[in-house]
């Protein structure tokens, strides 16, 4: 959800104190304080990592298997 906050001078001080003290960015400084205002001090939900593992396909280093008609032809 995208909002425009008008925020009092002491708050916007704050989150720039915090946001600098802890090097996260505005906006996980300001959705945490939201969540512990709002009641919501469980753990955050944070998504899990993005993990890429490799797929062995049998083929050499070097052979692209975009390109094997390729290949073919050159052989």
């Amino acid at each position: 959800m995208r909002a425009t906050l008008n925020l009092d001078p002491d708050v916007a001080e704050r989150l720039q104190r915090t946001v600098r003290r802890t090097g996260k960015g505005l906006k996980r400084v300001v959705n945490e304080a939201l969540r512990i205002g709002l009641g919501m001090t469980e753990a955050p939900v944070e998504p899990p990592r993005f993990r890429i593992r490799a797929f062995l396909d049998g083929l050499q280093p070097g052979i692209d298997p975009d390109k094997l008609n390729q290949l073919l032809d050159e052989l």
